[in-house]
């Protein structure tokens, strides 16, 4: 147990049994524990492995190569389509995480092979990403468009294209398109 650690579960207002059900299960499993992203990062010689955390409907392990693990009981969980490589195994009560121990422990243990073998998760180039009609109908019409697009990093033309496909409606990605184009004229991410 790491006591910088230690302020994660004594702040935790909601998951805190369950929380603490899931430390002693993964500790068991000879990770260490650390805080990244102000969360329970449990690593293998600096390499992140698994991550706790809570959300309003549920709490969950986040398998960083989820991708990677064979996933035989069928629990894995793939956040959004856009999330490549983390998978979640999601829990509302501690009794599901007491049940599942011994799983848990074996995807754990799978997981650091994974990560013992140096597999990596073959991410989609952005190229390959959908770009929302509403988007190509403008980078089709605006040479000047297209090719700032075209300059960004492909980190920067991701956030865009999820930002833009978010919507549902086809009036919300065309005004968020709108309010975009000079950010990317300008050559700026969506966060610059």
């Amino acid at each position: 147990m790491n006591p910088k650690v230690d302020f994660f579960f004594n702040k935790a207002k909601k998951w805190q049994e369950e929380f603490e059900k899931l430390r002693m299960i993964i500790l068991d499993c000879g990770l260490t524990e650390e805080l990244k992203w102000g969360q329970p990062c449990y690593t293998l010689k600096d390499k992140n492995i698994v991550l706790m955390h809570g959300f309003k409907e549920y709490c969950a392990l986040l398998f960083m190569k989820g991708a990677l693990l064979n996933d035989s009981k069928g629990i894995l969980i793939q956040q959004t389509e856009n999330v490549q490589a983390a998978r979640q195994i999601r829990f509302t009560n501690v009794g599901e995480i007491v049940k599942l121990e011994t799983i848990l422990k074996a995807y754990i243990h799978e997981a650091i092979e994974v990560e013992k073998a140096g597999l990596k998760v073959k991410l989609k180039k952005t190229s390959e990403f959908k770009i929302p009609e509403e988007f190509q109908s403008k980078l089709d019409k605006s040479k000047a468009l297209k090719t700032a697009f075209e300059t960004l990093t492909p980190g920067r033309q991701r956030a865009y294209i999820f930002y833009f496909s978010q919507p549902k409606q086809s009036k919300t990605r065309e005004s968020r398109v709108e309010k975009c184009m000079q950010q990317i004229l300008d050559g700026k991410g969506l966060d610059d």
